[in-house]
């Protein structure tokens, strides 16, 4: 279950909590993903204990999309210290037990060519430092993403480093983003769960919009991918307003998806 479910600031303990006593055993944490905060070891060290407290274990992590620090900045000094912050979580990720960070891409829109170029310079310099600490990192599909700047990185970049999330709300915008999928699912690192009309970005619970699950179920299982399946919902437009409620109805779905792959 992704961290954010209610809210993506703040004391993580009362949402850690409830992720665990609703069933779960695994988490992708996504707080602050919003901001350019800078995770230090006392907070990393707390994270642990609570982890192990709650018998809960860290696949992955969500990087900061980036206001100030972004790594794909055409203003330099912002892209290198966007490279700081991808740092810091890789740091983070290593001393949880981790294995992936999930990061976003510039948009998809002929403006953005520097920005992919500013990307392929921050890879380069991000490489060694993940490799030597075995974490990779994973680029997330944007909304009707066809997957066009991704898969130059991944041809240029090799699958010990690089790789793709898959955001199941973000390729059911235009309705086209499994088929993008199926062509690169031998780099898939990770996944986004949630649902939406296909119109917008819900972040719905999964089954309750237009995605088509049995095609993704069967993405899945024919790819190499054998890691965690992260839901990424939120309680906003779920219909519900008790979170204890909410994450059990979460798990309970999450393994119906399970079954089908």
């Amino acid at each position: 279950m992704a961290t954010d479910y209610a809210g993506a600031t703040g004391n993580a303990e009362p949402a850690l909590t409830r992720i665990a006593e609703a069933g779960f055993r695994h988490i992708q944490w996504i707080h602050h993903w919003r901001h350019d905060f800078i995770y230090t070891e006392p907070e990393i060290r707390h994270i642990e204990g609570l982890l192990r407290d709650l018998k809960l274990s860290l696949y992955d992590i969500h990087a900061p999309a980036g206001t100030e620090k972004n790594w794909y900045s055409t203003i330099e000094y912002q892209r290198l210290a966007g490279v700081e912050i991808i740092k810091n979580r890789v740091d983070m990720c290593s001393a949880l037990g981790g294995s992936v960070i999930v990061a976003h891409t510039p948009g998809i829109h002929p403006a953005n060519r520097e920005g992919w170029i500013q990307l392929k310079k921050s890879l380069k310099e991000l490489e060694a430092y993940c490799v030597e600490r075995n974490i990779r990192i994973a680029l997330e599909n944007r909304n009707r993403d066809k997957f066009v700047g991704i898969s130059e990185l991944l041809l240029e970049f090799g699958p010990e480093f690089l790789g793709i999330c898959y955001d199941s709300g973000h390729g059911n915008i235009g309705g086209m983003g499994l088929k993008y999928l199926d062509l690169l699912k031998e780099r898939l690192f990770s996944v986004h769960l949630h649902d939406n009309d296909g119109k917008t970005d819900q972040h719905r619970p999964i089954f309750t919009g237009t995605v088509d699950w049995k095609e993704l179920a069967w993405i899945i299982r024919s790819s190499p991918y054998r890691e965690f399946l992260t839901f990424e919902t939120g309680m906003k437009r779920s219909g519900l307003h008790d979170e204890d409620v909410f994450l059990k109805s979460a798990h309970s779905e999450g393994l119906k998806l399970l079954a089908m792959i």
